[in-house]
């Protein structure tokens, strides 16, 4: 059999773990901000995708749905501020550990955190202009895919823009290779968990619903994208 031919979709990551180890954790949110900021590619999402759709006088909205550690949406607003746009960025996640974890990491951040699911905002008629999310499908059950597109879907009133792992044996063996630098923490075990479970490009595609599209992205990504401004226009 094919090495990575199919998904592991059954494995889970340590640091899932209700009882995980609470100072490695720590240590693999802190280390996610080194490893999103090299491989996960949203310097060139932000430049090529969302930067188009910010101004200087009109603020943006933009949710960050399961921020983790909280570095992604850090830099979306950094980066945003740098080029003198207003972007204005919720970040949210349901696991306590991970809102306390970006909440003290990112105290002096310009990103309002939340312990909050994004069914708790749709009841709240919270809606937003942009809305991303750092590898969250690939932790998702078959219940909770469909779900989690539906309400991230409902949330947003433009563009929304799931990255997420590309399963590829490439892949793997860079990270096996590369990620023994990252120490104390879950990010080398899991990292490798996470891209046995990660998606191919055609298999996001028979699985999103219909108005999806998947673009590959670098490196070893897959961008799961609904722009409903560009469907309404051409619907129109």
């Amino acid at each position: 059999m094919k090495f990575l031919q199919d998904r592991a979709a059954d494995t889970v990551e340590e640091m899932d773990l209700p009882g995980c180890d609470p100072q490695r954790l720590d240590r693999t949110y802190a280390q996610f901000a080194i490893v999103n900021r090299v491989v996960s590619g949203w310097r060139g999402i932000y430049r090529t995708r969302l930067r188009p759709r910010l101004s200087p006088s009109v603020p943006t909205t933009l949710l960050d749905i399961g921020c983790g550690g909280g570095d992604v949406p850090v830099l979306l607003a950094r980066w945003a501020a740098r080029d003198g746009l207003r972007l204005k960025i919720t970040a949210i996640d349901p696991d306590p550990r991970a809102s306390r974890f970006a909440r003290e990491r990112h105290a002096a951040s310009a990103v309002t955190f939340r312990q909050a699911t994004a069914a708790e905002l749709m009841a709240e008629g919270e809606r937003y202009d942009l809305v991303v999310s750092n590898h969250v499908l690939h932790h998702l059950g078959p219940e909770e895919f469909p779900r989690f597109l539906e309400e991230s879907a409902a949330l947003g009133r433009g563009l929304t823009i799931h990255n997420d792992l590309r399963r590829a044996p490439a892949a793997y063996a860079l990270f096996f290779a590369g990620a023994w630098i990252f120490t104390g923490s879950y990010i080398r075990q899991d990292g490798l968990t996470s891209i046995r479970r990660g998606y191919t490009a055609p298999e996001l595609r028979s699985t999103a619903p219909p108005g999806w599209t998947v673009a590959r992205h670098s490196p070893f990504r897959n961008l799961l994208v609904l722009d409903t401004a560009t469907a309404g226009a051409a619907g129109g």
